[in-house]
């Protein structure tokens, strides 16, 4: 069994975090590009918990086109992500691509952060990644699939205030880094999409201000905030044939943010140095 389809998508995408902003784009753009390929897709949305965003999920991702099943647990429990991927092949055979989306952040000083917050936030940002990569590992050596976790750019420069989160996100990364290297053997691609600001329902409320609107715009070299379909599309090609020489990378969706850091120091560009 190859893990794309003859056009070169994904046959069966396991999506964490499914129900969220970022999650549905990610969803969504799979079945864009198994269209635009004619090519079937089978989507197993997982969440936390059943109900009825889940199931409106489910059946907006049917309305558009795919085969869709609803997964449920604890992403945090090993034996409850061991239940999810063998339901998951239940419903759509092996899988081809794990995407590992859910998170979670929040904030707190690390002078005074409580460690059931430490360590819930590594649960939930890098330990959950680990093991449903563990639970689907024989399925994608099968397949030769590829995982892709979802992390940020706060796990790429700290983000003071969000302490355990940067710290989570930053260990995402290197697990992906590692895993891309130890599993390279059983044809298992790993690779990560780091989001920089993007707008769902979860952060709207943030861009309903005009003024904080056009202050973090202005940041962005794009001049835009990201929208949960560029993170999507993202995540799409590194489960594509289009990737299937690419592991063990950090795609940056940021519009340019990240590396536009420098530029905000006082001081007109091309001005010569005082020191040498």
């Amino acid at each position: 069994m190859t893990s794309l389809s003859p056009m070169g998508v994904p046959v069966h995408a396991l999506v964490t975090g499914a129900t969220g902003g970022i999650g549905r784009g990610i969803c969504f753009a799979l079945i864009a590009q198994a269209r635009k390929e004619g090519a079937r897709i089978h989507i197993s949305a997982a969440a936390s918990q059943p109900g009825e965003r889940l199931d409106q999920l489910l059946e907006a991702l049917r309305a558009a086109g795919a085969q869709a099943s609803g997964v449920a647990g604890d992403i945090t429990d090993p034996a409850q992500c061991t239940a999810m991927v063998a339901q998951a092949q239940r419903h759509g055979g092996d899988l081809t691509a794990l995407i590992c989306n859910a998170g979670a952040s929040g904030p707190g000083q690390l002078a005074n952060l409580p460690v059931a917050q430490w360590d819930q936030t590594f649960n939930l940002n890098t330990r959950s990644a680990w093991l449903l990569a563990q639970a689907a590992r024989e399925q994608l050596a099968r397949t030769g699939g590829s995982i892709t976790a979802v992390a940020s750019m706060s796990g790429l420069t700290p983000h003071p205030g969000y302490g355990a989160y940067s710290a989570a996100k930053a260990a995402l990364i290197m697990l992906c880094r590692q895993l891309a290297q130890e599993w390279a053997g059983d044809g298992i691609r790993v690779n990560t999409v780091c989001p920089g600001m993007t707008r769902t329902p979860l952060t709207e409320p943030v861009y309903q201000d005009a003024a904080t609107l056009a202050r973090r715009e202005a940041l962005v070299p794009l001049g835009r905030i990201g929208r949960a379909e560029d993170v999507g599309a993202a995540v799409a090609y590194l489960s594509s044939a289009a990737a299937s020489y690419v592991t063990g990378q950090n795609l940056v969706v940021d519009g340019g943010i990240s590396d536009h850091m420098l530029t905000l120091i006082p001081g007109r560009p091309g001005k010569a140095p005082i020191d040498q």
